[in-house]
């Protein structure tokens, strides 16, 4: 798989996997457009849908 064929892009990066607060990523789905919040630290991490302050999952055009 090229990277042209990657499903998920990342459109924000905080923080590192050497920092005790973990990195944190943005990914945005391409085919669905949803956003997604990724947190990792070590061999911990997790992934959840990104929702805006009404509880709606945040969906990018």
């Amino acid at each position: 798989m090229s990277k042209e064929d990657n499903r998920f892009e990342v459109i924000y990066k905080d923080g590192g996997q050497l920092r005790d607060d973990g990195l944190r990523q943005i990914l945005v789905d391409k085919e669905t457009g949803v956003n997604y919040l990724v947190w990792k630290s070590g061999y911990a991490g997790g992934i959840t849908p990104l929702l805006d302050s009404d509880g709606k999952v945040v969906v990018t055009k």
